[in-house]
């Protein structure tokens, strides 16, 4: 969306969108349109579900971001495309970048701007921008950050010229999807894992047969038997955790001492 609002804004020409079908949500089963189509339509731009169309209209080159689909060798003939991606390729293909950077303790990212081909995010790239992760920061904070750099450096490149893709170089890592599993914290690891899994979003823990979600958390140091919580701040296989948001199963968000006070 971020994208998409900086080209318009830039003066580009936007034949098309393409988005995901509308999706049916919440009690009545309502379609509902994907943020994507919503932006797209309040901008005045025409959209379709349909992948096809976007050979039909009369565009120069294609602009993918966060598809999540991939797109035909046949289409990619007919229209030339470019991909922002949210890592420092090749670390990092795939659905999870931000999740996975996050995860595995990096302390930079960025975006690439590079050409869409056959393999899974395995194009050449035109342009990349980095920036440090924060030690602190969830995934929602550094892909809007990520978003904002990414829209930067696509609307400067098709201002300025695309030049020349260089092949991706290093390592090449992948970012698979973040499993429900995962998203479990588990106290026989150490505090500075969990709040990366906590940082990723969806983290929970079970307290009295009952799910708790955690959505801040401070690793610090100290020791005690893991999973053994004193107030707000639960022992782990190294260091402590502090809880700082939690969400008890079927109730709101709500700061850790609070509940802490209401579970007694």
């Amino acid at each position: 969306m971020v994208a998409l609002r900086a080209l318009v804004d830039a003066g580009f020409e936007v034949p098309l969108v393409i988005s995901r079908p509308d999706r049916r949500r919440g009690r009545g089963s309502q379609l509902v349109a994907s943020p994507v189509k919503r932006a797209a339509i309040d901008l005045g731009l025409p959209v379709s579900d349909q992948l096809g169309d976007a050979v039909e209209v009369d565009a120069d080159i294609g602009v993918v971001v966060a598809y999540g689909r991939i797109i035909p060798v046949s289409m990619l003939e007919r229209l030339a495309m470019v991909n922002i991606h949210f890592s420092l390729l090749p670390r990092w293909r795939g659905a999870a970048p931000v999740e996975r950077a996050i995860l595995a303790g990096d302390r930079e990212t960025g975006v690439c701007l590079m050409e869409v081909a056959e393999g899974l995010d395995e194009g050449a790239v035109f342009a990349r921008r980095s920036l440090t992760i924060g030690a602190d920061e969830s995934a929602t904070e550094l892909r809007d950050r990520l978003a904002v750099l990414g829209a930067k450096l696509l609307v400067d490149s098709l201002r300025h010229g695309l030049g020349s893709a260089e092949p991706q170089v290093g390592e090449t890592t992948y970012a698979a999807k973040i499993e429900r599993h995962e998203a479990r914290l588990d106290f026989a690891r150490s505090a500075e894992q969990l709040q990366r899994t906590v940082r990723v979003g969806r983290a929970w823990a079970e307290f009295r047969g009952r799910r708790l979600g955690v959505e801040r958390a401070r690793a610090l140091p100290g020791s005690g038997p893991p999973g053994e919580l004193d107030g707000v701040v639960v022992a782990t296989e190294r260091g402590l955790l502090e809880l700082v948001t939690v969400k008890p199963e079927g109730k709101k968000a709500m700061a850790a001492k609070d509940w802490v006070n209401g579970v007694q």
